[in-house]
């Protein structure tokens, strides 16, 4: 009685110190993450997996491991956190004092669990925000110097997992520009594997901040226990899988301490990122599935919100163009019946006209002989055609042909007494200094000030820091990686603030920058430079497990016209839906497909962008693909499928539906048709229990060949 008094006392505001051997529960509907604290004050994870039923079954579990190893004299393994203190002990044993468990909203509690080094005066306090109905939990750290000097953090790792199973899996996402989120899985042996990035601002250029963990054996789509996890920080991170001896695996994640130490100060309180899991036991689609839910009503910005298709003028056009140009493009946008049109880079500079990428950036003022009456008369223009207008900026950066670079050299990251390594012909500017801070946020408020009707941002940021020395930081030039991206953020919050409703593309030379805080301040990320519709399959397959479609632009462009149209467009219809074409470069029949295309692209927003993905065939596993989105209601969902290279003669096999209701009956209707295309099933319905266990012959022997199947529950 006693422990069920603790646990219900849980779900209410405490601030209590607990006794020896009793326990901390984080829980969601279908996890147990269960801390215990030993008669010495060390605590410890005793449990972390499928939620437990009975609570009278938590007085059986075991002690487990340390829950946040720090650096002493009889730890062998990754700590966690490294303290070098004032005095020059590099040792830190943290004990329990005492813990906080509120609720911070409706279906979303928080435990604070406060740790405390008894003879170095540093407190720490593991933050841990568990998302009931999406089984997602949020874990950050909190580290206190409370010595009279200051204090070398030199790891302090936002989270450690424990886990003992007797194999584990490890799926990574690696790759480079156009060529990203290639999908690795290998199994994980006793030592260690890290995994981490330390390229500052395009951090994500060779490897992203998630990973796909499959606990005993590989897990599928619908069954296996996994847990995906992906660090919330737009900048350099790190991930240790550590096997000891025993078989026992240790997950730390954080932000990457290489050149990172810092000093903290008397009184001062350094804050990790935050960490997002979540563990499923039913395999892959329902951890997606959770962080889908997660991120659209928790932390995507603007998560429930609508998102616009847009007709982008960069492959029409690259640097060459003028306002008559741009107004004519115009009419493109109309004729597609997209939302918004987007202009992109080179419409900028006068002293050094951005006409290449080798000049202008840092000169945010139009480029008179092309805009001779400036962005707002292509605003006019776009309201007087009906549709909106977006506009590209790249504000972090500056080319060293700029009038920006020749008045403030000093806001630019540069080593002394080296010449500048550029990446795109450009510096990245120094976000650590407030001043700059100021100068990036007048980028946007100022075009929004002028012209209040701009409705979208691109922001770009396309060099990682290649020199990375901060003027302002002066003797702290380690607290340059972590002090950049608070300097981003900042700047973000201040734009989230003032314009709370502005849509903005996270996107950085491709997906060199994404992240789940980042997507606190972007409706949306640009998901590779690629949109050859064939990698797109692959690289929009990797995205799906962490990301709802809405988030994940996709656009039709000439890349690889090879494939037709439709099944360049088949595929960007399951992202956020943009075109970078002209319509010059289109056939009459392949305009009226694509203006078909948009019509029902609107009309089935609420299926795709709200509605559970369900991964029915990996373009990993042969020459075909295959995805079904279904409202949680059950009565709408939309199935496409693709056929790439097929072999002759090959063995195919039924598309078996997963996500309806075994009940209901479904008509079938093929949409998205080429004009005068004959469709392969006429007025058909079926059953949910019969789509889902003999499923339709959709896949063909047919190269690059697409099918979009609506089907409405009747």
């Amino acid at each position: 009685m006693k422990l069920k008094a603790f646990l219900v006392g849980c779900l209410v505001l405490t601030a209590t110190s607990i006794q020896a051997d009793e326990l901390i529960r984080i829980q969601t509907h279908n996890i147990d993450l269960i801390l215990k604290v030993k008669d010495d004050g060390r605590l410890t994870q005793s449990y972390f997996g499928k939620h437990l039923r009975h609570d009278g079954d938590l007085r059986w579990l075991e002690d487990g491991r340390e829950t946040y190893l720090t650096r002493t004299a009889d730890v062998y393994f990754e700590p966690a956190l490294d303290i070098l203190h004032a005095d020059g002990n590099p040792s830190t044993r943290l004990r329990h004092t005492a813990h906080t468990t509120n609720q911070l909203e409706q279906g979303v509690q928080e435990t604070i669990v406060t740790l405390e080094d008894q003879k170095e005066p540093v407190s720490v306090r593991l933050h841990y925000i568990a998302y009931t109905a999406e089984d997602v939990i949020k874990v950050y750290t909190e580290i206190q110097n409370r010595q009279k000097k200051g204090i070398q953090l030199r790891k302090f790792a936002s989270s450690m997992l424990h886990f003992d199973r007797a194999a584990y899996h490890l799926t990574q996402f690696n790759g480079n520009w156009a060529d990203e989120v290639k999908m690795t899985t290998t199994p994980l042996a006793f030592g260690k594997k890290i995994m981490d990035s330390n390229l500052g601002t395009r951090a994500d250029m060779y490897s992203q901040p998630q990973f796909i963990l499959s606990l005993g054996q590989p897990a599928t789509e619908t069954t296996g226990e996994v847990l995906l996890g992906q660090l919330g920080w737009t900048g350099n991170f790190r991930f240790v899988f550590e096997v000891d001896e025993k078989g026992g695996l240790r997950v730390l994640s954080g932000i990457n301490s290489d050149f990172s130490e810092r000093t903290l100060a008397p009184g001062e309180t350094f804050r990790t990122a935050d960490f997002y899991f979540t563990l499923s036991q039913n395999g892959l689609e329902q951890a997606s599935h959770n962080f889908h839910n997660w991120a659209r009503r928790h932390q995507l910005k603007d998560g429930s919100a609508d998102r616009l298709t847009l007709l982008n003028n960069w492959e029409a056009t690259y640097f060459d163009f003028n306002e008559e140009k741009l107004v004519t493009l115009m009419d493109d946008a109309v004729r597609l019946g997209v939302d918004m049109f987007l202009l992109d880079d080179g419409w900028f500079a006068n002293k050094y006209p951005r006409s290449s990428d080798n000049a202008g950036l840092g000169d945010w003022d139009e480029t008179r002989e092309k805009l001779p009456n400036g962005v707002g008369r292509l605003c006019d223009a776009a309201r007087e055609k009906g549709i909106r207008f977006g506009i590209w900026i790249e504000p972090e950066m500056v080319n060293p042909k700029s009038e920006l670079y020749e008045r403030h050299p000093e806001w630019v990251l540069q080593t002394p007494n080296r010449e500048p390594a550029l990446f795109r012909n450009q510096l990245t500017l120094d976000l650590t200094n407030p001043r700059v801070q100021d100068f990036v946020f007048s980028i946007v408020d100022n075009l929004m000030t002028r012209y209040p009707e701009i409705a979208f941002f691109k922001w770009d940021c396309n060099s990682p820091i290649m020199n990375p020395y901060s003027p302002y930081l002066k003797d702290k030039q380690t607290h340059l990686y972590v002090d950049y991206v608070r300097g981003l953020y900042s700047v973000l919050e201040r734009i989230k603030q003032k314009y709370p409703r502005l849509p903005m593309m996270m996107c950085s030379g491709g997906s060199g920058r994404i992240d789940y805080k980042g997507l606190e301040y972007f409706t949306e990320f640009w998901a590779s430079d690629n949109t050859d519709p064939i990698e797109r399959l692959f690289i929009q397959y990797g995205y799906s497990f962490f990301y709802p479609s809405k988030a994940v632009c996709a656009h039709v462009t000439t890349w690889n016209s090879r494939t037709s149209v439709k099944f360049r467009t088949d595929v960007a219809l399951m992202g956020k839906l943009g075109f970078d074409i002209k319509l010059t470069d289109m056939s009459h029949e392949d305009i009226q497909y694509a203006q078909e295309a948009v019509r029902n692209y609107k009309r089935l927003k609420p299926v795709i962008m709200e509605g559970d993905l369900f991964r029915l065939v990996s373009p990993y596993e042969g020459q075909h693909a295959a995805n079904v989105y279904v409202t949680p209601d059950q009565r709408h969902a939309v199935l496409f499928t693709f056929d790439v290279y097929p072999r002759f003669g090959e063995q195919r096999h039924n598309v078996v539906l997963r996500g309806l209701d075994p009940m209901r009956q479904y008509r079938i209707q093929e949409i998205n048709l080429m004009p005068g295309q004959d469709t392969w099933v006429h007025d058909r319905t079926y059953s949910g229990d019969y789509l889902m266990n003999i499923g339709l012959d959709l896949f063909t022997g047919n190269k690059l060949n697409s099918r979009v199947v609506e089907l409405t529950a009747e």
